[in-house]
């Protein structure tokens, strides 16, 4: 279900604008369910051409503001309005749009019609007027992106390291060894944080960085499996068919072990997630204005104590639930690929 939320996350969202980045600060750090009407403009004619696929997958390159009112009036050519909040303030309606320049001369009835709308925020808006929905949904990318990538990368490392140092033993296992005890000794986060600082803050950047932490574990396993496995009838008749070392591995052996392997992936994936929500609290992980979860929960973390705590409690409650059905699914697979059962 996350998966498929995150393919199509613009297409769900309330606010489909590049990263759902499109702001009203009238309306800032309002609670889940708030309604509000809006005035939203026209597309401008000099909007750049972007494809249906780029916006379905990527967003709206350039989206129309939009204006929180509490009342409007036309007069005359004119569009008046009371912006949200400031109508026990004054009387008059200080704002306004031309609908000739602004609206492209469109009249009354059509913009009332098409531009002058009732918005929900259902989880309400960020301390930025931004749809937390929609953000949520966009952020889901990054969490699912970045279990991927890092997971390959700890995977590719460590089933190669892992069936090195497990085949051939001797030097070659304690060199690799003495690698995978070193990189265990340091403490994730700080490794992660070195590595980020090392490759600079960005998206990609992060992605690496995790996936260079993750590959011991990956490591260890492949070694012990292959250890015991090198040593089975049918691998030494594959030597003494003539086969060369790399085919026994990848033919012979690799295959064998991917069971524990599988498992171990799908915490990893879970580990992947948190460590970038850690990352992104901490302001070294995706940077604004690209949603992460862990970024929302830092931007809302002090608004607990103004009594406003689902700012911080709903992407919490994303990561915990999304970390929670991979640690499901890595004890489900565990338990599907046991022989012993």
């Amino acid at each position: 279900m996350m998966a498929f939320l995150a393919i199509f996350a613009y297409v769900l969202s309330p606010d489909n604008s590049q990263d759902a980045n499109q702001m009203a600060l009238p309306i800032h750090s309002q609670s889940p369910g708030f309604s509000v009407k809006t005035i939203q403009l026209p597309n401008q004619e000099n909007q750049t051409n972007q494809s249906f696929v780029s916006k379905v997958f990527f967003g709206k390159k350039q989206s129309s503001p939009f204006y929180p009112i509490d009342e409007y009036s036309f007069t005359n050519d004119s569009l008046y309005y009371k912006t949200f909040g400031k109508a026990s303030i004054s009387n008059n309606f200080l704002e306004g749009f031309s609908l000739q320049n602004d609206f492209k001369g469109l009249t009354k009835q059509e913009i009332t019609e098409e531009f002058i709308q009732q918005k929900t925020f259902w989880l309400g808006t960020d301390k930025y007027g931004r749809d937390m929905l929609s953000r949520m949904l966009v952020g889901i990318r990054i969490s699912l992106s970045i279990g991927f990538v890092a997971v390959f990368i700890s995977l590719f490392i460590g089933i190669t390291l892992g069936a090195v140092a497990g085949y051939f033993g001797g030097k070659v296992d304690a060199a690799i060894m003495w690698l995978i005890n070193v990189t265990w000794s340091i403490p994730t986060l700080l490794l992660v944080i070195a590595i980020s600082l090392a490759l600079g803050k960005g998206f990609w950047q992060v992605f690496i960085a995790v996936g260079l932490t993750m590959w011991v574990e990956v490591a260890r396993v492949v070694r012990g499996q292959v250890k015991s496995l090198k040593e089975m009838q049918y691998i030494t008749a594959a030597r003494a068919l003539g086969f060369g070392n790399l085919r026994i591995i990848y033919k012979h052996i690799l295959p064998n072990v991917l069971a524990p392997v599988i498992v171990i992936s799908a915490a990893n994936f879970a580990a992947a997630i948190l460590i970038e929500s850690g990352l992104s609290f901490l302001g070294i992980g995706a940077q604004p204005p690209t949603p992460s979860w862990g970024s929302m929960i830092k931007d809302h973390y002090a608004y607990i104590v103004m009594g406003k705590a689902y700012l911080a409690i709903i992407p919490g409650l994303a990561i915990m639930s999304l970390v929670m059905a991979f640690m499901l699914m890595g004890s489900a697979l565990r338990d599907a690929l046991d022989v012993n059962n």
